[in-house]
């Protein structure tokens, strides 16, 4: 993923007065990680210490394809020697280029793997326009029994806060933002802390443009297949004979949206996915399902709207009703956020141009 489409002003595009801002809170920052930054043999050198030399290999990957992978996307040169890697380049892209490798190294000390996306993920949240403090992808986590989630932009960072601390959250954006996959961690932290007794899986019934005819089996081999995504997150954060056990005994719970009415949710969290094919008088009913201590995400992507020719979506109109009531909270992700494979970006932003809706390409900063 370029930098040039990430959520943070151009590199050298920053005035002098922040360049210096950053430069001066940055060996704070990489302390905490147990890095050391020092002044290098020219002006746009800095070099870094890194006080464990075995993690070193991790931090570099395989062929030193991590560090290639940030010289790729910040514009910067990175020189290894032992426990320390100098890096050239410009003011800003040196300062990112810190924060990002700072916090790799940390993931590692956290005895966590890195892989390539997290390298993505890492550069840019450094890239971002949050403060300096909250740049690390360890600001926020989410802990579950099979891993520890971490947010990889600066909105999948706000929209994490959110679901720890508001009752009711829209996550909007295009597909491979992490959007479901973080509102199902968010699920699965809370149950397994014994904060909530149930987690609720809900999703229309409408297919992308076909129609699958009659299904067989019960009511929930029937709606599985439109769950799929939902299962997939189950089974990323939760050990599978649990999630067996929690689906057999009811701790989770799949929910068709068209049988929701009358129901008062309870002590749950409740999860509404593709909530863009939902109709106005679909949201306001799932909506006003929420009972004493429980929470609620709405997910949905706002241009991937599979409802009749004509229908309103639900999805929209809720955001902007409710977007100003206390206990609400609204995360927009745009196309930089998109965290799956590089050409996804690329082609959501093609899509987007090409049908008149390009969609935001800025962050919670403002920064294009």
């Amino acid at each position: 993923m370029s930098v040039g489409t990430s959520a943070s002003a151009p590199v050298g595009a920053s005035s002098s007065a922040q360049s210096a801002a950053n430069q001066a809170a940055q060996p704070e920052a990489l302390k905490a990680q147990g890095v050391r930054a020092q002044g290098g043999p020219r002006p746009d050198v800095v070099v870094l210490d890194f006080d464990d030399n075995h993690l070193m290999s991790g931090l570099a990957g395989v062929a030193d394809c991590n560090l290639a992978r940030i010289e790729q996307l910040l514009g910067v040169a990175l020189t290894p020697r032992g426990n320390r890697i100098a890096i050239r380049g410009a003011d800003d892209a040196r300062g990112n280029a810190a924060q990002a490798l700072g916090d790799l190294y940390g993931k590692l000390k956290r005895g966590q793997e890195v892989v390539m996306a997290d390298v993505d993920g890492a550069v840019r949240m450094a890239s971002s326009a949050l403060p300096e403090g909250q740049k690390g992808s360890s600001s926020v986590q989410i802990v579950t029994k099979q891993r520890v989630i971490e947010p990889r932009s600066a909105n999948q960072a706000l929209y994490m806060k959110q679901l720890q601390t508001n009752e009711l959250v829209f996550g909007m954006g295009p597909a491979g933002t992490g959007k479901t996959y973080l509102a199902v961690a968010a699920a699965v932290s809370l149950f397994i802390k014994g904060q909530v007794d149930r987690i609720i899986l809900s999703r229309p019934a409408v297919e992308a443009g076909e129609r699958l005819g009659f299904l067989p089996g019960d009511l929930r081999e029937k709606i599985d297949p439109y769950l799929r995504p939902l299962y997939d997150a189950l089974y990323d954060t939760l050990p599978a004979e649990q999630v067996a056990r929690s689906l057999e005994s009811g701790e989770i719970e799949v929910a068709p949206l068209a049988f929701m009415r009358g129901r008062t949710l309870s002590n749950a969290y409740v999860i509404l996915d593709e909530a863009q094919n939902c109709s106005s008088v679909q949201m306001k009913m799932f909506l006003t399902r929420l009972g004493e201590n429980s929470r609620m995400a709405i997910t949905g992507d706002p241009t991937q709207v599979d409802l009749p020719m004509g229908s309103k979506s639900g999805l929209r109109e809720a955001r902007d009703v409710l977007r100003n009531v206390k206990g609400v909270a609204v995360t927009e992700f745009a196309n930089v956020d998109v965290v799956r494979h590089p050409l996804v970006t690329r082609i959501v932003h093609a899509y987007s141009e090409a049908e008149g809706k390009l969609l935001p390409n800025k962050d919670k900063g403002g920064n294009a």
